[in-house]
This record gives structure tokens, sequence and C-alpha cells, in this order.
């Protein structure tokens, strides 16, 4: 906590004594009357000046750390708030506000802390636990937020948002079913306004767990409620798990605008700032915004293009709200910017204020709403121009967004009625690769547990993404390859007991189902190597998973669906200049498959292409996509500086490509 001030002393004589404590009950009297009217700028200086003649009073500390709270000024009230509470070390309520506080400034692990400190012969009800809980569970502690969690239920089992809360955190602990069950008793106990991003969760979960009756349920339901909502409603809605179960652009749509609308509530109408950047003037100011600037899937596709953008016309800022985990990709991604600044303490309305003020030109979320997203910072219109890129697969929905930038394949313009923003295409594809991407030497087949003499067909896309439909395929696949394997990544142990009894009851045996267990990248795709085909998902495709397989020299047979997620394999296929591999059909999806492993010179000819597409493919070429990159950012920009609204961007022809 901050170090607290020190009080000033008691005057000696009794009754000027006196006199000062009657003159500080008038002020917090008054202070009372104000608050009561909302007048929190008076009631803040009537409560700071019977502070000052009553330093040593409770009571009055807490008054002035509510109003300042009220007013927004968390630092201050986070001071006060401890000052009472040190004053009065057995008062919950001042330990309650110092924690309720603590958690405004998001310093979660500050906020357990104080609320752990309450002495323990004081009783804790169900308000103290829960607030416990959710410092815990906001501070990265899940397993001990679920063992206050459980307290709280003790005391009260009817609560929706407990159940709720508490299924959040059995799923990061990998208790993928247990998590779904939490959601069922909060819906079944009515969550109002909620129940369509918790449907959305549960039918994820579900699906996580490869549970697929309970989650072809839930998607049935989620459906339905999806559905029934009004067109204009402004309530929260999980898009992600709308763009990685469902095949329907529609849908998608209705659910990210609402989640938009629900978001841009909360901001303070504002118009956006305007830029007196010309090309050739000055440098432009980009900024990135995002939580995953550390080793995550976003960096290991982007790292080099932040690397080769060109200093002399572009000053790049990142704006990191989520953790350093001290990697070297942490490090490699702060020295490839000239400005690295962490927002994790600010709101989204002080993160844009920020950026405001940093004069940015151009703002890229890279998140969407994918996990600890700051989407609702873009609706205080922070920047000039913003833009939505790499991190999630379909719009966001938000009118306060420009552009979504995308290619031909996976946003084409016939597609523009699918998206709220205004569509920018890159020339090839709209994904980066990091041909600093590690690849050693490949491990043996002992090594990786595989068979020495099977054909081995990997798909090792997260569990969500498989479905009873794709399992079905799969299992087909082995029917027809009587020599052939399936090797996918063992995400949660409930997946993989249910994986194996859903190919079980299709006639699979257990032994053609090889489980690899999560690795370092390194190692990872050292192991990548030894697949014969990568066998892709939909309609939510392998989006970095792909691009690993394709740096390994594994070739990517997908399908194409209607829907940004359910396009990206076929993107990278074109860029990497296979595009034949990319099927329209499932049928022909399952035919491509069985033709290969049936022709080996035609599969290694395809290995042989992605070996030499490593220096001569586009896909692979950053320096290039970075120019490209650069060059749409700029048509954005010369439009604003003409004064023209943001328009859909078709795809250019390429730069010339790097050497």
């Amino acid at each position: 906590m901050h170090a607290l001030p020190q009080t000033s002393p008691r005057p000696s004589d009794p009754s000027k004594r006196s006199r000062q404590q009657a003159r500080a009950r008038s002020h917090w009297q008054a202070g009372q009357a104000q608050a009561k009217r909302r007048a929190w700028a008076d009631a803040a200086r009537s409560f700071e000046a019977a502070c000052r003649l009553a330093p040593d009073d409770d009571v009055f500390a807490l008054n002035l750390a509510r109003t300042w709270l009220a007013l927004g000024r968390i630092d201050d009230a986070t001071r006060e708030a401890a000052r009472a509470y040190t004053l009065a070390p057995r008062n919950h309520v001042a330990c309650a506000l110092t924690a309720h506080c603590l958690m405004e400034a998001r310093r979660y692990r500050d906020a357990a802390r104080c609320l752990r400190s309450l002495p323990a012969d004081l009783p804790r009800g169900y308000d103290y636990h829960f607030a416990l809980g959710r410092a815990l569970q906001l501070g990265n502690r899940p397993r001990e937020a679920v063992a206050a969690y459980m307290d709280a239920l003790a005391i009260d089992i009817t609560v929706a948002n407990l159940h709720y809360q508490l299924g959040v955190c059995l799923n990061e602990l990998a208790m993928k079913e247990e998590a779904a069950q939490c959601f069922q008793t909060a819906l079944a106990m009515g969550v109002g306004e909620h129940e369509l991003g918790v449907r959305g969760l549960l039918a994820y979960f579900e699906r996580e767990a490869c549970h697929w009756q309970g989650a072809d349920e839930a998607l049935a339901q989620l459906e339905a409620a999806l559905d029934a909502l009004p067109v204009d409603s402004k309530v929260a809605t999980a898009p992600f798990a709308h763009v990685t179960l469902f095949d329907d652009p529609w849908r998608q749509l209705k659910a990210a605008r609402s989640l938009a609308r629900h978001l841009a509530a909360g901001a303070l109408p504002r118009r956006r700032p305007s830029s007196d950047w010309r090309a050739g003037q000055r440098r432009l100011r980009l900024g990135y915004l995002s939580s995953d600037f550390h080793h995550h899937a976003t960096c290991i596709l982007m790292a080099e293009m932040l690397e080769h953008h060109d200093r002399e016309h572009f000053e790049v800022t990142l704006y990191s709200h989520g953790k350093s985990d001290g990697s070297a990709m942490r490090r490699r991604i702060e020295s490839a910017c000239e400005h690295f600044v962490d927002v994790r303490p600010l709101d989204d309305r002080h993160t844009a204020e920020r950026i405001r003020a940093d004069g940015i030109d151009l703002l890229i979320d890279l998140k969407g709403y994918t996990r600890n997203h700051r989407v609702g910072t873009l609706a205080w219109n922070p920047a000039p121009v913003t833009a939505t890129w790499l991190g999630f697969p379909g719009s966001t929905g938000a009118d306060f967004i420009d552009y979504l930038i995308g290619d031909s394949i996976v946003t084409p313009l016939a597609h523009a009625d699918r998206y709220s923003e205004r569509l920018a295409q890159m020339p090839l594809c709209y994904q980066p690769n990091d041909r600093q991407r590690p690849l050693p030497a490949a491990a043996t087949r002992a090594e990786a547990g595989l068979p020495e003499g099977a054909f081995v067909l990997a798909g090792f896309n997260q569990p969500y993404k498989v479905s009873a439909r794709v399992f079905d395929v799969w299992c087909l696949l082995l029917d027809a390859l009587p020599h052939a394997v399936l090797w996918l990544l063992e995400w949660n142990a409930q997946s993989r007991e249910n994986l194996l009894a859903e190919a079980a009851a299709r006639g699979i045996a257990r032994e053609r189902i090889i489980w690899a267990p999560r690795k370092a990248l390194p190692d990872h795709m050292a192991r990548m190597q030894l697949a014969d085909l990568f066998v892709d998902t939909w309609p939510c495709n392998a989006h970095t998973t792909a691009s690993d397989a394709l740096w390994a020299g594994v070739p990517v047979v997908t399908c194409v669906g209607e829907t940004f997620a359910s396009r990206v394999a076929a993107s990278l296929l074109r860029a990497v200049g296979l595009g034949e591999l990319a099927c329209c059909s499932v049928e022909t999806y399952a035919q491509t498959v069985v033709e290969l492993a049936f022709d080996p010179d035609r599969l290694a000819a395809l290995r042989r292409h992605l070996v030499d597409a490593r220096l001569a493919s586009p896909l692979f070429d950053s320096l290039a996509f970075t120019r490209d990159f650069e060059a749409l950012l700029m048509r954005m920009m010369e439009r604003h500086a003409q004064g023209l609204p943001p328009a859909a961007l078709a795809a250019a022809e390429p730069l010339p490509r790097s050497a």
C-alpha cells in the first residue's frame, strides 16, 4: 500500500481540541449533505477540511475516500481509505473500502493482501469472501480464488454471479466440465442481461472439453437467445464463441454489435482528435494496443514486422495492458518499438486519454474480442483513425472503429456488409510471419511416440475447434487409411478422455490416436516436421498453428467457409503457393487427404515446395509484408488528411519483394 501521510499532533489545549472537533464535525455534516446531492467536488473540500481538523478520525477519512472514488481520483481514494484502515485496523468497512480502491486501481494482489490483513477474530461474511475471491481471480491466482468462492458459497448458494465467477476460475485450472456446470447453474438462477455472454462461454467450454452433447445443446440455446435479441440491443455477449463455433457471419455480427454498444454506453461522447499529419511533413505516429506483448501467438507472428517498421516514416508506440513474462520475446518486442507504454494500471478512459495525449495518428487494436481485450478504449475516440487487426477473426461490430485489416480471401469486398468496419485489404495475406521463428532439426518418431511406418495426420488445433462433425471426418479418414494415425495436442486431460471415448464409439482403437504433450515452441517445431499432413478444422481454421505447419514443411488441407475464421488457412495457402489444398467442401477435403496419402510423390513435391517457400514465398517475406502493410496504413491516413471518411480499401499490387 501507499505510505500513509503523517498525522498532525492533537492540540494540547482540551478546549481548543473540542472547538476543532466541533468545526470538523460541521465540515463533515456539510460534506454529507453535498454528497447526497452528488456535489462531489464540494463534498471533497468539506471532508478535506474535516480531516485536517481531526486527522485521527477514521470516519472522516472514509468519507473523503468515498468522495475521491466518486470523482475518479483512485490514488487519492486509496490513500485515504488506507489511512482510515490504519487508524481503525478492526474496522471491516475501512478494510473493504481500501480493497475496493485497490481493485479499482487494478492492484489486485494488494487488494487480496489488504483483505487478508483483517484481524482473524473478526467475523467474515459473504461480501468479504466474494471480494477476496475476485481479488485473487483478477490477480491470476485462480486456485486460491476457488477456495474463497467456496467459502462464500457456504454462506449463500443462491447468487448467480458467484457460480459464474467460480466457473471462470475452474476453467483457468483446466476443469472445463466443472466450469460448464457452474455456468449452467448460473443460467438456471438467472443472470439477467448477461445471459448471452454466459451462454456463449458455456458452449465454448463444453467444446473445449470435447463434451459434444452438452456443447450442441448449449449452441442451440445460444442461437435461439441470439435470434431473439433485439437488433439494437446493448447487452454483453461472447463474440469469440460465435466466431469460433458458428459459420454464420450474420449472427456473429449481431453478437458483436450488441457488445460494442454495451462498451460504448459507458464512454462519454467525445469527438475524435484531429491530426496534422501530411505525407512527407513528419512521421506518422502509429500505436498498437494489446495485452499480448510477450510470448504469445500474436508476437510470434508480428515480431519481425515490428522490427522492420520504417523509422524514417513511422514513430511506433506499443500500449501494453498485459503482463510482462520476462521472456526473450518480451525483450525483443520492447526493443522493436520507439516507445513502450504500460497501461495496465489505467482503465479504458484513462488509456484513451494517454493515447490522445501522445498524439497518436493511427491506433491499431490487436485483440478484438479475445481474452483481456480493451475494445472499450477505442469507444473513447483516442485517435483520429482506428483499426483492428490480427487478434480477432471477425468484426468487432463497433461503429467507433474505422477499419478491419484483412485480405481478399478472409475479407472479400463482397462480404463488406458482414462487417461494421470498412475492409482494408492486404495485397496477399493479412497475417505477418517471422523468418526468425525457430526451426531446429527434426525430432525422431521414437522421441515423439509416433509409429515408424504410420501416415501421420496432425490435428494440432485447440479442442474448442474440434466439433463432432470434424471428428467424424477424421475417423472416416482413419477408416480409409489403415496405415494412418491421428496426432493431437494434449491441451487438457478432460478433452483427451472425451475424445478417446468418442473415437471408441466410432470404432477407432485408442492406439491410433497419438497425444503430443505441450512443449516450448522450438521443441514443438522440431516434432511438427514429423507429420505427413496437417488436417485443419472448420468453421474455425488453424491460424498461427497453420503457419507453423507450413513453416515446418507440412502441407495443410483445409475447408473454406463463409466467415473470416473459416478462411484463414486458405489465405495462408494462397500466399505460400498451395491454394489447391483449400477445399470448398468437406467431401473434397476428405478426398484430398486420401489422395495425398496414396500419392507419396505428390506429397513429397508439396513438402519440397514448402521448404523452398521459407525463402521464396511472400508468406514468409517479413520485410515485403511490412512495406505492404505500411502502404495500406498510409492509404488510410491519406484519406483522413484529405478530409474523406473511411472507405473500403481494395488490395493493391504488392510492392517489390525483398531480396
